[in-house]
């Protein structure tokens, strides 16, 4: 027996490896997966993505579509639609101080949705904008309107009206 046990020492110690990664491989724990409330899987990895996640929610390959579709519309002359399915309607920019419902309007009509759009404007864009704006120019700048939308991006209720009053 110890002469077996001497010849055959590599060949067990490769057995006993072997089983031991097969018995990792079953026995290991699983990733648990929980539902969330729109019953789509959110895994651990991918909780943190969700909440990074942007507001219009499209993802790279929805903002292509949708870059495609809006150059096309524009080559074309065509109506191009100006949300995807499943997206949320418009954000209520007359919640921001010194925006009423034209001023709004108008920026619907600049191609704004979210105040996460408004909120990431470059003062470039704010000066480009604003030049096209025509009633409402120089507002953008008077009445913060890109820092206002910021916070209520953010949902930073608290924020916003420590610094610009009741909303």
């Amino acid at each position: 027996m110890v002469e077996t046990l001497r010849d055959y020492w590599p060949l067990i110690l490769v057995a006993v490896l072997v089983l031991a990664l097969l018995a990792f491989v079953m026995l290991r724990p699983r990733q648990r997966v929980r539902l969330s409330s729109d019953s789509a899987p959110v895994r651990p990895h991918m909780a943190h993505a969700r909440e990074r996640a942007p507001a219009e929610g499209r993802g790279l390959a929805g903002e292509a579509a949708a870059a495609a579709s809006d150059v096309t519309g524009e080559l074309l002359g065509a109506p191009v639609r100006r949300t995807l399915a499943g997206e949320d309607d418009r954000d209520e920019f007359c919640r921001m101080k010194g925006v009423g419902p034209k001023f709004a309007e108008a920026l619907h009509a600049q191609g704004f949705a979210r105040f996460e759009q408004l909120a990431r404007l470059t003062p470039a864009e704010i000066e480009r904008i604003d030049s096209q704006l025509g009633a409402f120019r120089g507002r953008l700048k008077r009445d913060r309107v890109p820092e206002q939308a910021d916070y209520l991006a953010r949902g930073d209720v608290d924020g916003y009206e420590a610094r610009f009053g009741k909303l």
